[in-house]
């Protein structure tokens, strides 16, 4: 019988963007399939590539010069929390496209519940600080909410809810579950090349005050 431990990092695998960002993509094919919802599509991927532009922005900043706050202890928005709020509630609005109006609003507080849920998961796991799972969540909440909140304007897309799982399970098919995405080795090897270092700052050179990462004069 799994653990805790296990327990946890199956919860925190839902924010990953090895599952997520395909989700994502699904989206942007949803809305995009029918030429009413295509201007849907389109403010989701400008969203949705903001945010994720800010969450890569902020580890690249850190990773790459240092750039954080030894204060609250913050290195960078927790992409795991960030992405989750953004992709599961409107996910789980779509997925009920065709229902009434007061399931769709609840589909979509669940998903920001499990996004929040998925931001406590990197606290017991000791993968971010408070700070970075808030300001991830807050992030993700803005892109979903401003989503949700605009598309009442536009037109509403109906897709049966068994398309709409079916393909954000369609990571599964590739990708073990648990297994993280290769996306922060991928932007430390970037940070580094980008600020000319021979290794990535660390949380550990933050909160000592260290100029340069630790190991290069």
């Amino acid at each position: 019988m799994p653990g805790p431990h296990e327990f946890l990092h199956a919860i925190t695998w839902l924010g990953d963007s090895g599952f997520l960002l395909p989700a994502a993509l699904w989206i942007t094919v949803w809305l995009g399939i029918r030429s009413p919802t295509r201007p849907l599509a389109l403010l989701w991927i400008l969203l949705f590539g903001f945010g994720g532009g800010l969450i890569a922005t902020s580890k690249i900043a850190f990773l790459g010069w240092g750039i954080g706050s030894a204060r609250l202890d913050f290195t960078g928005f927790s992409g795991h929390t960030a992405i989750a709020a953004s992709v599961w509630p409107v996910a789980c609005w779509l997925a009920v496209s065709r229902w009434e109006h007061p399931v769709r609003v609840a589909a979509a507080v669940f998903g920001w519940l499990l996004a929040a849920f998925i931001g406590l998961t990197r606290l017991a796991l000791d993968a971010h600080s408070v700070s970075e799972v808030v300001a991830g969540y807050a992030l993700g909440v803005a892109v979903s909410g401003i989503f949700l909140w605009w598309q009442h304007r536009l037109p509403h897309p109906r897709i049966s809810w068994t398309l709409v799982l079916l393909s954000l399970a369609t990571p599964v098919l590739f990708l073990k579950p648990g297994t993280p995405a290769p996306t922060q080795g991928l932007l430390e090897r970037i940070a580094v090349r980008l600020a000319g270092i021979e290794q990535p700052f660390t949380r550990a050179d933050l909160l000592a005050g260290r100029r340069t990462p630790l190991g290069i004069k």
